[in-house]
């Protein structure tokens, strides 16, 4: 059986849109999956880069790619009514929620990862007893509810121990070279986005092109032409 960590951030309509088409890209596939929340701005912040909803076109552009996407793969979207949101509180949550792996890496299941994408995207789902005029992904009221429904018994996941987790979880994701989410990582192999998932399929059922000269690999031989210099005042 061939295992995938997936890694998501719910600020992320992408993650939230592979998560839900995942398991019909891999149908009739023997996996397991591990769902792995880190925070995209951790990444972000590494690598020197700004996220694709603090460049107003390509704002503008991803929300209206998603909301295209959605329609296309049928999937349940929405919108929430204000983005980008700080997602810190739901990621704490998944952490608090989850359990801890023996390689240190806090993960979900996928019911808590369902979750958590639906308080975001799928909002009639996840207020389905709990309604709410605003769709606000950050609203304190809708946070409490999501609580109760996945740790009934924390008072807390805001504590220093779920920070640290969360930090050790996006460190981890940055040390096996991911860059955005959502990522798939199998056999140590990053395939990133919702559009990798045909070609994650391939691996998963023995493509020769990723063993091949002209294949996976051979990315490393193309070297740096020029590089772009720091802007100055």
């Amino acid at each position: 059986m061939q295992h995938i960590t997936f890694y998501y951030d719910p600020i992320s309509p992408y993650a939230y849109l592979a998560f839900q088409q995942l398991p019909r890209s891999l149908q009739g596939l023997n996996y397991s999956v591990c769902y792995v929340p880190i925070l995209f701005a951790g990444l972000l912040k590494s690598h020197g880069q700004l996220g694709p909803a603090e460049i107003p076109p390509k704002r503008d552009w991803t929300y209206r790619h998603v909301l295209w996407q959605a329609k296309h793969l049928d999937i349940p979207f929405q919108m929430p009514s204000a983005h980008p949101f700080n997602p810190l509180p739901l990621l704490r949550l998944a952490i608090a929620a989850g359990r801890l792996q023996t390689n240190g890496v806090s993960s979900t299941n996928r019911f808590i990862t369902e979750k958590i994408f639906y308080h975001v995207w799928h909002p009639n789902e996840s207020d389905s007893n709990n309604h709410h005029a605003s769709h606000d992904a950050a609203d304190s009221e809708r946070l409490e509810q999501l609580a109760k429904q996945l740790m009934p018994s924390a008072t807390s996941f805001n504590n220093a121990a779920v920070k640290e987790r969360l930090k050790f979880n996006t460190d981890q994701a940055l040390q096996a070279g991911l860059f955005g989410v959502p990522s798939f990582v199998v056999d140590q192999k990053v395939f990133w986005g919702l559009d990798s998932l045909p070609m994650l399929r391939e691996y998963m059922t023995g493509n020769a092109w990723f063993d091949a000269a002209d294949g996976w690999s051979s990315v490393a031989r193309v070297g740096v032409g020029i590089k772009r210099l720091p802007a100055t005042a």
